[in-house]
């Protein structure tokens, strides 16, 4: 089976689009073209793909990245047998001759509004029905897989959940250490990163450090520049999700400090995962899916929203308490292991792409102007 695959608005090394899907395909033999904006983000795409470089659609400002992409995915379908979309945008973009077209909802589009900071009021006042009769066109042409099963309640038809999980180590990692804390993913006010530089400030006197590794949205970035500018934390910046999972092991916990908004209330923040597959504690906030698998794992810690005062306690509590520490990041691996180990979802996944791709139905396009 030959796949294009698209993005303009992911990074190329997305851990769901690069790491999980694109690698599940390679692994069972199908071929990929990958639409993504390479040099935007200073990527080398990997050999075993053919990469079609494309501009990355940022702010309120995306025409240009998606006339680029009309371009782009003309070429990328050519002789492929099934095209996998990654944005809302791309639907729009379309190409009128295209094989079985699968779009992967990855976030509660609408809820994500909310954090859209580049959007003016009158926008976000005015977004909420055009998107939810976008997504209601293409559920009629497209194929879907569902990130989040909460997302099924958006749409008419019953569409497989494919879940944002990790790869979980087969053996259990080092234990967790007591000198620094980790977070691992995009940096933004509404994913606590005030909080966390505050958080910092309080727990340098202790001798502990707090290492942040992801690329920062534009508000965030002088914050983040003073606060390692000051020695109060590390910002390594966008590092790729297997590399970045690496430099956590080791740490005393992992943070997942994100505020009560919409697009975050649905959904399981993957970091969670992730530092339960690392045999981390986590320490996160009571969104409703993090707080239901870290409560009944005991795995960690969960606290109030924005309250930087029980961070640092129950930082130093993980601290003096090696054994707990321990007893946590254990719980977290096995529930991980057992329940969230990526290639147990990737067959699924690889199956459903083949299914879809044997029984074609015709190409049905989006009649409608680029969002701009």
């Amino acid at each position: 089976m030959k796949v294009c695959v698209g993005t303009i608005v992911h990074h190329p090394e997305d851990a769901r689009i690069m790491h999980r899907q694109i690698r599940a395909l390679l692994d069972a033999g199908h071929e990929v073209t990958y639409v993504a904006p390479f040099t935007h983000c200073n990527v080398t795409p990997p050999q075993e793909i053919r990469a079609i470089d494309v501009p990355r659609a940022v702010g309120i400002r995306r025409g240009h990245a998606l006339n680029a992409a009309r371009g782009a995915l003309r070429r990328g379908v050519k002789d492929a047998d099934l095209l996998l979309v990654h944005d809302l945008e791309l639907l729009f973009a379309l190409p009128r001759r295209r094989p079985t077209t699968v779009w992967d909802v990855h976030e509660d589009i609408v809820g994500a509004l909310d954090t859209k900071t580049y959007l003016p009021p009158s926008a976000r006042r005015m977004l909420p029905g055009v998107l939810r009769r976008i997504e209601s066109r293409a559920e009629r042409r497209l194929h879907l897989i569902l990130a989040e099963s909460a997302y099924r309640d958006r749409f008419a038809g019953d569409h497989p959940v494919i879940p944002n999980t990790t790869y979980v180590p087969e053996t259990p990692p080092q234990l967790p250490g007591a000198n620094r804390v980790v977070y691992i993913g995009q940096l933004s006010e509404a994913r606590g990163a005030l909080e966390m530089i505050e958080l910092a400030r309080r727990l340098r006197p202790h001798g502990i450090r707090l290492d942040l590794i992801g690329a920062a949205d534009p508000a965030i970035r002088p914050s983040l520049r003073d606060a390692q500018r000051e020695g109060l934390l590390d910002w390594f910046g966008y590092v790729p999700n297997n590399h970045a999972l690496r430099m956590a092991q080791g740490a005393l916990a992992g943070l997942s400090l994100l505020h009560d908004v919409p697009n975050y209330r649905q959904s399981l923040p993957t970091k969670v995962i992730e530092y339960m597959a690392r045999g981390l504690p986590v320490i996160t906030t009571p969104l409703p899916l993090a707080a239901s698998i870290v409560g009944r794992a005991d795995c960690g810690v969960i606290v109030p929203y924005g309250d930087v005062d029980t961070v640092v306690q129950a930082v130093l509590r993980l601290r003096d308490d090696p054994e707990r520490r321990a007893v946590m990041g254990a719980r977290g691996y096995a529930e991980a292991r057992g329940q969230y180990h990526w290639p147990d979802h990737a067959r699924e996944f690889v199956a459903r792409l083949e299914e879809w791709a044997a029984t074609p139905a015709p190409a049905r396009n989006l009649h409608h102007a680029a969002l701009a």
